[in-house]
């Protein structure tokens, strides 16, 4: 395999509350290869957005604190740089589309003074060249009238139009990795499918590396190559995306899995949700993270923490689990509860 465009190295996030210390990403480790797309999900609260905060410098200090860890760009860690540094590389080399677009963009900056804005800055282009490429860019994103949109605001837009003009942003300098916080909120499922087919597109013209973070494994089925499954600051499984949704080995990638809607579910089927609540990350207890809502469970779950192991059938597939859950499978159930399927 060719050096990855990014490699993070036991990266390591907490944030300092009234009710303690919160470890918010807790030694996560990944890398991405030059044009592949990778998918980060897990529940909301699981550490997906903050890892991508820390890997582009954007963690609140206070009263957040990066402890450790390393994101390799190249040859430069990225959490060694200072924040000019890391700001020739964020936006020009590592771009972002952050979650809610009409947040992330100024209100009182016209679209064409905030995407003219980078472009000036990274590519040190004239007034006249960065209002080109702007016009060309939101082509590029599917906006009609392009170069009249640049002289209007955020609200004139729709919610699926700001999140076009964020990917014409984030693409402008035409950056190796792409980080993708959940893409695809938009209610409409039109616009949450075109906006999916945009970024499958622009990344086998450009081959940019795209990191989606999502919490729909739909998206995730429809764009990436390899799936990262994050719960309690942590992944507990990686796997290409084919495998985990055919096969999933850790019981929470089963649960997240058992929790989607099937075109062929039955009508009188229920949904299985995964039973209780994530953990306390200030207050965590002693073992597997997942256990106490895990229905295989043993003793040795409780008071040992597997870390990621090897998978001896699966190639470069790796899950936090002491068991082969396929042993164990058709058990799912509520804890200390019955079973809920036959």
């Amino acid at each position: 395999m060719n050096q990855p465009v990014l490699n993070v190295e036991n990266l390591q996030v907490s944030f300092r509350t009234d009710d303690g210390l919160v470890r918010a990403v807790r030694g996560v480790s990944f890398d991405i290869q030059a044009g592949e797309t990778v998918g980060l999900v897990g529940e909301s609260g699981s550490g997906k957005s903050v890892t991508n905060l820390a890997i582009m410098g954007l963690v609140p200090k206070p009263p957040g604190v990066v402890e450790g860890g390393h994101a390799w760009y190249g040859e430069q860690d990225l959490l060694a740089m200072s924040h000019a540094q890391l700001g020739r590389i964020r936006g020009h080399k590592i771009a972002m589309i952050f979650q809610d677009p009409m947040t992330a963009l100024n209100p009182l900056m016209t679209i064409g003074q905030q995407l003219t804005e980078v472009t000036r800055r990274h590519l040190g282009i004239n007034q006249k060249e960065a209002n080109r490429q702007a016009i060309e860019m939101l082509d590029l994103v599917g906006i009609s009238g392009a170069a009249k949109r640049l002289r209007s605001y955020p609200h004139e837009f729709s919610g699926g139009m700001r999140q076009r003009v964020m990917i014409a942003m984030a693409l402008s300098c035409e950056p190796d990795i792409l980080i993708a916080d959940e893409p695809t909120t938009a209610p409409d499922v039109t616009i949450q499918a075109q906006i999916l087919d945009l970024l499958r597109d622009l990344q086998q013209r450009r081959g940019t590396s795209i990191i989606m973070i999502t919490h729909d494994l739909g998206v995730v089925a429809n764009i990436c190559h390899r799936v990262m499954v994050m719960y309690a600051g942590r992944i507990v499984e990686k796997a290409d995306a084919v495998p985990l949704f055919q096969e999933p080995r850790h019981p929470y990638s089963e649960g997240l899995l058992a929790s989607i809607p099937r075109w062929d579910q039955d009508d009188s089927e229920l949904l299985q949700a995964i039973p209780g609540q994530p953990p306390d990350l200030a207050h965590l207890h002693p073992g597997c993270s997942f256990q106490p809502r895990c229905p295989y469970a043993e003793a040795r779950c409780r008071e040992e923490d597997p870390g990621l192991l090897p998978i001896a059938d699966a190639e470069q597939r790796l899950a936090a689990c002491w068991f082969d859950i396929r042993q164990r499978q058709g058990q799912w159930q509520t804890v200390g509860g019955e079973e809920n399927v036959e």
